[in-house]
Protein backbone atom coordinates (compact mmCIF):
# COMPACT_ATOMS: atom_id res chain seq x y z
CA UNK A 1 0.00 0.00 0.00
CA UNK A 2 2.68 2.36 0.75
CA UNK A 3 4.43 1.75 -2.72
CA UNK A 4 1.63 2.09 -4.12
CA UNK A 5 0.76 5.68 -2.56
CA UNK A 6 4.78 6.52 -3.25
CA UNK A 7 3.93 5.95 -7.05
CA UNK A 8 1.18 7.73 -7.35
CA UNK A 9 3.13 10.48 -5.66
CA UNK A 10 5.67 10.72 -7.90
CA UNK A 11 3.15 10.48 -10.60
CA UNK A 12 1.29 13.49 -9.80
CA UNK A 13 4.43 15.76 -9.03
CA UNK A 14 4.99 16.32 -12.86
CA UNK A 15 1.59 16.94 -13.69
CA UNK A 16 1.29 19.56 -10.97
CA UNK A 17 4.36 20.84 -11.40
CA UNK A 18 3.35 21.64 -15.37
CA UNK A 19 -0.37 22.95 -14.30
CA UNK A 20 1.22 25.20 -12.31
CA UNK A 21 3.20 26.83 -15.08
CA UNK A 22 0.54 26.23 -17.34
CA UNK A 23 -1.39 28.41 -15.29
CA UNK A 24 1.30 30.73 -13.52
CA UNK A 25 1.19 33.58 -16.47
CA UNK A 26 -2.88 33.80 -15.37
CA UNK A 27 -2.04 33.95 -11.61
CA UNK A 28 0.19 36.60 -12.56
CA UNK A 29 -1.97 38.63 -14.93
CA UNK A 30 -4.71 38.59 -12.41
CA UNK A 31 -2.71 39.57 -9.36
CA UNK A 32 -0.51 42.24 -11.34
CA UNK A 33 -3.71 43.76 -12.32
CA UNK A 34 -4.83 44.45 -8.72
CA UNK A 35 -1.23 45.88 -7.44
CA UNK A 36 -0.47 49.78 -7.65
CA UNK A 37 2.88 50.51 -9.39
CA UNK A 38 4.72 50.35 -6.45
CA UNK A 39 4.09 46.76 -5.81
CA UNK A 40 4.63 45.74 -9.59
CA UNK A 41 7.98 46.73 -9.17
CA UNK A 42 8.77 45.74 -5.18
CA UNK A 43 6.99 42.14 -5.44
CA UNK A 44 6.75 41.56 -8.56
CA UNK A 45 6.58 37.43 -8.63
CA UNK A 46 4.41 37.97 -5.30
CA UNK A 47 1.04 36.55 -5.83
CA UNK A 48 -0.94 38.43 -3.53
CA UNK A 49 -1.42 41.68 -3.85
CA UNK A 50 -1.57 43.65 -0.46
CA UNK A 51 -3.71 45.42 -0.62
CA UNK A 52 -5.45 44.82 -3.49
CA UNK A 53 -6.70 47.98 -5.90
CA UNK A 54 -9.05 48.58 -8.58
CA UNK A 55 -7.31 51.75 -9.88
CA UNK A 56 -6.53 50.15 -12.59
CA UNK A 57 -9.79 48.87 -13.88
CA UNK A 58 -11.07 52.20 -12.64
CA UNK A 59 -8.36 54.62 -15.02
CA UNK A 60 -9.52 51.39 -17.85
CA UNK A 61 -13.06 52.52 -17.83
CA UNK A 62 -12.65 56.14 -16.80
CA UNK A 63 -9.54 56.75 -20.28
CA UNK A 64 -9.75 54.11 -22.26
CA UNK A 65 -12.78 53.22 -24.48
CA UNK A 66 -13.09 49.79 -23.58
CA UNK A 67 -17.21 49.02 -24.14
CA UNK A 68 -16.45 50.36 -27.83
CA UNK A 69 -13.44 47.55 -28.42
CA UNK A 70 -15.90 44.78 -26.63
CA UNK A 71 -18.62 45.64 -28.82
CA UNK A 72 -16.00 45.46 -32.10
CA UNK A 73 -15.02 42.01 -30.83
CA UNK A 74 -18.07 40.42 -29.81
CA UNK A 75 -19.27 41.44 -33.40
CA UNK A 76 -16.60 39.74 -35.12
CA UNK A 77 -16.09 36.77 -33.00
CA UNK A 78 -20.36 36.37 -33.03
CA UNK A 79 -20.47 36.66 -36.55
CA UNK A 80 -17.70 34.64 -37.78
CA UNK A 81 -18.64 31.85 -35.01
CA UNK A 82 -21.62 31.62 -36.78
CA UNK A 83 -20.90 31.60 -40.37
CA UNK A 84 -18.40 28.77 -39.50
CA UNK A 85 -20.57 26.89 -37.23
CA UNK A 86 -23.14 27.15 -40.70
CA UNK A 87 -21.13 26.44 -43.47
CA UNK A 88 -19.14 23.32 -40.85
CA UNK A 89 -22.62 21.31 -40.60
CA UNK A 90 -24.05 22.44 -43.89
CA UNK A 91 -20.60 20.89 -45.44
CA UNK A 92 -20.30 17.62 -43.20
CA UNK A 93 -24.19 16.59 -43.57
CA UNK A 94 -23.16 16.97 -48.05
CA UNK A 95 -20.16 14.72 -47.68
CA UNK A 96 -21.92 12.28 -45.33
CA UNK A 97 -25.43 11.78 -46.60
CA UNK A 98 -24.95 12.96 -50.45
CA UNK A 99 -23.09 11.02 -53.38
CA UNK A 100 -21.67 13.08 -55.65
CA UNK A 101 -18.62 12.85 -58.50
CA UNK A 102 -15.29 14.07 -56.65
CA UNK A 103 -16.59 14.12 -53.32
CA UNK A 104 -13.91 12.37 -52.06
CA UNK A 105 -11.21 14.53 -53.85
CA UNK A 106 -13.25 17.60 -52.83
CA UNK A 107 -13.10 16.64 -48.78
CA UNK A 108 -9.34 15.63 -49.40
CA UNK A 109 -8.54 19.09 -50.81
CA UNK A 110 -10.08 20.75 -47.75
CA UNK A 111 -8.14 18.62 -45.46
CA UNK A 112 -5.04 20.00 -47.46
CA UNK A 113 -6.05 23.66 -46.10
CA UNK A 114 -4.83 22.18 -42.34
CA UNK A 115 -1.35 22.31 -43.97
CA UNK A 116 -1.64 25.58 -45.41
CA UNK A 117 0.33 28.48 -43.62
CA UNK A 118 -2.41 31.11 -42.49
CA UNK A 119 0.34 33.92 -43.88
CA UNK A 120 0.57 32.52 -47.60
CA UNK A 121 -3.42 33.21 -47.71
CA UNK A 122 -2.87 36.48 -46.55
CA UNK A 123 -1.77 38.81 -49.03
CA UNK A 124 -4.65 37.54 -51.47
CA UNK A 125 -7.61 37.94 -48.95
CA UNK A 126 -5.81 41.21 -48.31
CA UNK A 127 -5.86 42.51 -52.09
CA UNK A 128 -9.62 40.67 -52.53
CA UNK A 129 -10.70 42.87 -50.13
CA UNK A 130 -9.03 45.73 -51.12
CA UNK A 131 -11.16 44.98 -54.64
CA UNK A 132 -14.30 44.99 -53.21
CA UNK A 133 -13.24 47.87 -51.00
CA UNK A 134 -14.41 46.35 -47.58
CA UNK A 135 -10.75 47.23 -45.84
CA UNK A 136 -11.01 48.99 -42.85
CA UNK A 137 -14.65 47.30 -41.92
CA UNK A 138 -15.86 44.70 -39.60
CA UNK A 139 -17.02 42.94 -42.70
CA UNK A 140 -13.48 42.78 -44.30
CA UNK A 141 -12.22 40.71 -40.82
CA UNK A 142 -14.85 38.25 -41.52
CA UNK A 143 -15.77 37.26 -44.91
CA UNK A 144 -12.24 34.95 -45.11
CA UNK A 145 -13.43 33.24 -42.06
CA UNK A 146 -16.47 31.81 -43.77
CA UNK A 147 -15.53 28.55 -43.39
CA UNK A 148 -13.29 26.50 -41.22
CA UNK A 149 -11.69 23.40 -42.56
CA UNK A 150 -11.07 21.61 -39.14
CA UNK A 151 -14.90 22.51 -38.17
CA UNK A 152 -15.81 20.28 -41.91
CA UNK A 153 -13.92 17.60 -40.38
CA UNK A 154 -14.75 16.96 -36.78
CA UNK A 155 -18.39 17.66 -37.51
CA UNK A 156 -18.41 15.26 -40.71
CA UNK A 157 -17.01 12.75 -38.07
CA UNK A 158 -19.73 12.93 -36.03
CA UNK A 159 -22.63 12.81 -38.37
CA UNK A 160 -20.76 9.75 -39.69
CA UNK A 161 -20.98 7.69 -36.41
CA UNK A 162 -24.97 8.51 -36.68
CA UNK A 163 -26.84 5.19 -37.18
CA UNK A 164 -28.01 5.46 -41.04
CA UNK A 165 -31.23 3.74 -40.28
CA UNK A 166 -32.19 6.78 -38.51
CA UNK A 167 -32.28 8.45 -41.47
CA UNK A 168 -33.56 5.96 -43.77
CA UNK A 169 -36.50 6.17 -41.48
CA UNK A 170 -37.16 9.15 -41.66
CA UNK A 171 -36.74 9.45 -45.72
CA UNK A 172 -38.90 7.19 -45.59
CA UNK A 173 -41.50 8.61 -43.94
CA UNK A 174 -41.09 11.17 -46.81
CA UNK A 175 -38.95 13.75 -45.05
CA UNK A 176 -36.77 15.52 -46.99
CA UNK A 177 -33.20 16.37 -46.73
CA UNK A 178 -33.65 19.56 -44.91
CA UNK A 179 -36.37 18.09 -42.49
CA UNK A 180 -33.74 15.49 -41.73
CA UNK A 181 -30.59 17.24 -41.06
CA UNK A 182 -33.05 19.94 -38.81
CA UNK A 183 -35.41 17.19 -37.06
CA UNK A 184 -32.60 14.23 -36.54
CA UNK A 185 -28.96 15.17 -37.34
CA UNK A 186 -29.33 18.49 -35.12
CA UNK A 187 -30.28 16.93 -32.24
CA UNK A 188 -27.81 14.51 -32.14
CA UNK A 189 -24.90 16.19 -32.98
CA UNK A 190 -26.07 19.16 -30.37
CA UNK A 191 -22.85 18.78 -27.94
CA UNK A 192 -20.38 18.64 -30.83
CA UNK A 193 -22.10 21.97 -32.29
CA UNK A 194 -21.73 23.76 -29.28
CA UNK A 195 -18.26 22.36 -28.80
CA UNK A 196 -16.95 23.72 -31.95
CA UNK A 197 -19.40 26.86 -31.50
CA UNK A 198 -17.09 27.79 -27.97
CA UNK A 199 -13.69 26.94 -30.04
CA UNK A 200 -15.18 29.17 -32.95
CA UNK A 201 -15.63 31.75 -30.72
CA UNK A 202 -12.61 31.82 -28.30
CA UNK A 203 -10.27 31.70 -31.98
CA UNK A 204 -12.12 34.71 -33.41
CA UNK A 205 -11.81 36.71 -29.83
CA UNK A 206 -8.72 35.98 -29.64
CA UNK A 207 -7.29 36.98 -33.10
CA UNK A 208 -4.60 39.44 -33.51
CA UNK A 209 -2.83 39.27 -36.57
CA UNK A 210 -5.65 39.57 -39.63
CA UNK A 211 -7.37 42.00 -38.03
CA UNK A 212 -3.70 44.07 -37.74
CA UNK A 213 -3.75 43.96 -41.30
CA UNK A 214 -7.47 44.67 -42.11
CA UNK A 215 -8.20 47.50 -39.61
CA UNK A 216 -7.09 51.01 -39.49
CA UNK A 217 -9.18 53.67 -37.56
CA UNK A 218 -8.47 53.05 -33.91
CA UNK A 219 -12.79 52.81 -33.04
CA UNK A 220 -12.47 49.89 -35.03
CA UNK A 221 -10.26 48.00 -32.96
CA UNK A 222 -10.54 44.72 -31.19
CA UNK A 223 -9.63 44.18 -28.30
CA UNK A 224 -6.25 42.22 -28.87
CA UNK A 225 -5.33 45.40 -30.97
CA UNK A 226 -6.48 47.91 -28.68
CA UNK A 227 -4.36 46.17 -26.16
CA UNK A 228 -0.90 46.11 -28.29
CA UNK A 229 -2.11 50.04 -29.08
CA UNK A 230 -2.17 50.75 -25.34
CA UNK A 231 1.12 48.72 -24.20
CA UNK A 232 2.91 50.66 -27.19
CA UNK A 233 1.37 54.12 -26.28
CA UNK A 234 2.54 53.62 -22.60
CA UNK A 235 5.47 52.64 -23.49
CA UNK A 236 5.49 49.14 -21.72
CA UNK A 237 5.72 50.85 -17.96
CA UNK A 238 2.34 50.67 -17.15
CA UNK A 239 2.14 47.18 -16.31
CA UNK A 240 -0.88 47.33 -13.63
CA UNK A 241 -3.17 48.66 -16.41
CA UNK A 242 -1.67 46.68 -19.59
CA UNK A 243 -2.32 43.39 -17.21
CA UNK A 244 -5.49 45.05 -15.80
CA UNK A 245 -6.97 45.64 -20.26
CA UNK A 246 -5.19 42.13 -20.95
CA UNK A 247 -7.48 40.35 -18.02
CA UNK A 248 -10.61 42.05 -19.16
CA UNK A 249 -9.59 40.79 -22.71
CA UNK A 250 -8.78 36.87 -21.61
CA UNK A 251 -11.68 36.66 -19.20
CA UNK A 252 -14.80 36.13 -21.98
CA UNK A 253 -13.37 32.94 -23.56
CA UNK A 254 -11.80 31.92 -20.21
CA UNK A 255 -14.97 31.37 -18.70
CA UNK A 256 -16.68 29.78 -21.93
CA UNK A 257 -13.86 27.20 -21.93
CA UNK A 258 -14.35 26.37 -18.39
CA UNK A 259 -18.71 25.97 -18.58
CA UNK A 260 -17.97 23.92 -21.69
CA UNK A 261 -14.74 22.25 -21.48
CA UNK A 262 -16.68 18.66 -21.57
CA UNK A 263 -18.30 19.39 -25.12
CA UNK A 264 -15.22 20.53 -26.36
CA UNK A 265 -13.19 17.80 -25.08
CA UNK A 266 -15.62 14.76 -26.08
CA UNK A 267 -15.43 16.35 -29.89
CA UNK A 268 -11.68 15.93 -30.02
CA UNK A 269 -12.46 12.15 -28.59
CA UNK A 270 -15.12 11.27 -31.22
CA UNK A 271 -13.41 12.79 -33.62
CA UNK A 272 -11.78 9.37 -33.94
CA UNK A 273 -14.31 7.43 -34.12
CA UNK A 274 -14.79 7.14 -37.71
CA UNK A 275 -12.01 8.14 -40.54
Amino acid sequence: MKTRFKDEVLWHLPLLAAVFFQLWPLIFMASTSLKDLDQIFISTLNPLPLPPTLDNYRAIIGNFPILTYVFNTFVIAFFVTLLKIGTSILAAFAFVYYDFKGKEQIFNGMLLTFFIPITVVLMPNYLFLSKLDLLNTSIGVILPQMADGMGIFLMRQTIRSIPKALLEAAILEGAGAITVLRRVVLPLIRPTAIAMTIFFFINSWNEYFWPLLVLQDKENYTLPLALQMFISAEGGSEWGIAMAVAMLTSLPPLLLYLLCQKYILSTFMQSGVKG
